[in-house]
């Protein structure tokens, strides 16, 4: 059963990408120390946690860090004018609340919609952009939104959100990717009986360029790396061209970017424990941790195990508890049956 006061406490944790150590570093780190057999920060801010094995080196990567806004000016009105911190779409902002992270502590601020009554004919049909998207926080000059700890490059991100639509549903910001971030941190505290050398890794900086799994991957030096992050699931408007479904079960994906004896082994363990892996083909870099993994040093036999969301990159990201418990299942089993072999494509 998930634990949802645990899962949400992980999504809500600060942690902008290159930021993480403004919340969810900490939260990470002390839900993992116990159940390792040793555990520490890099100097770019990864968490890396080590469950000692004499098998096959394995890297397990999900990344911890948010997209967000950064302040990049200060109006004499007291507005703030913001850029992104990785893929944020500014049509989801409008008449959204932003928390901060200031210098005096945490402060909410509020993305303006001019109402209907005062638009021009011409002006409804314009989606907002970077340029027109304005945060009020309250202030009413710069000298009082300078006074409340507000700066050029103060950071933000989509206000708290979590709720339960159902029995099974949950909807919130973040799901991306810390619904998988949870799911690593409980897999490890789970597995036990295993030849795997094992690191769990809190990877930051993904949404700007995978930067944390470059390093770690280079320090760790894995034969084997999983990404854990989320995938499209089926939702309103894909146009039929989206498979995996929420409440489906884990994702596995198929391409260049996926190690194909790996894969295959993926599909032994999840048939003798009778877990359904859905499929996802791609065909191109899987944008996930395991394109800079696959890459390092002599090459990396790389998978990608996913939870489908719907909505991604939004405020309501939508999942599936049912999945979430399905692929912790199916880690653990995967890491508790591992053993050498040969990873020759």
């Amino acid at each position: 059963m998930v634990d949802i006061e645990l899962l949400r406490r992980i999504i809500e944790a600060p942690g902008v990408s290159g930021y993480e150590f403004l919340g969810i570093r900490d939260v990470v780190f002390d839900a993992l120390k116990d159940h390792v057999d040793e555990i520490y920060v890099d100097k770019l801010g990864n968490v890396i946690a080590h469950k000692k094995g004499n098998g096959p080196r394995i890297m397990i990567a999900a990344h911890m860090d948010k997209i967000g806004v950064m302040v990049n000016h200060i109006d004499k009105e007291g507005y703030l004018h913001v850029v992104p911190v990785g893929g944020v779409d500014p049509r989801t902002l409008v008449a959204q609340r932003i928390r901060f992270f200031t210098e005096k502590g945490e402060r909410f601020g509020v993305v303006g919609h001019i109402p209907p009554h005062l638009q021009k004919p011409e002006d409804r049909k314009k989606a907002a952009d970077w340029d027109t998207i304005v945060v009020d926080v309250g202030a009413d000059s710069k000298e009082e939104a300078e006074e409340m700890g507000f700066r050029v490059g103060t950071v933000g991100e989509f206000a708290p959100a979590f709720v339960q639509l159902n029995e099974n549903r949950i909807a919130t910001p973040y799901l991306d990717d810390r619904v998988c971030l949870y799911a690593m941190i409980e897999t490890a505290r789970a597995v036990e009986n295993h030849e795997a050398d094992i690191y769990f890794v809190a990877s930051v900086q993904e949404e700007v360029g995978l930067r944390g799994a470059r390093v770690a991957s280079y320090a760790i030096d894995p034969e084997i790396g999983i990404a854990m992050d989320v995938t499209f699931a089926k939702q309103v408007g894909d146009k039929g061209k989206i498979v995996p479904k929420l409440g489906g079960g884990p994702v596995m994906d198929v391409g260049p970017n996926i190690n194909p004896k790996v894969r295959a082994f993926a599909d032994e363990v999840a048939k003798k424990y009778g877990i359904e892996l859905q499929v996802e083909a791609s065909p191109r870099p899987t944008g996930t941790d395991a394109n800079i993994m696959q890459i390092n040093r002599e090459g990396v036999a790389t998978a990608v195990l996913s939870i489908p969301i719907r909505y991604m990159h939004s405020q309501v990201e939508t999942a599936d508890l049912r999945d979430i418990d399905k692929t912790i299942e199916f880690a653990r089993r995967f890491l508790e049956e591992l053993r050498e072999m040969d990873l020759t494509p």
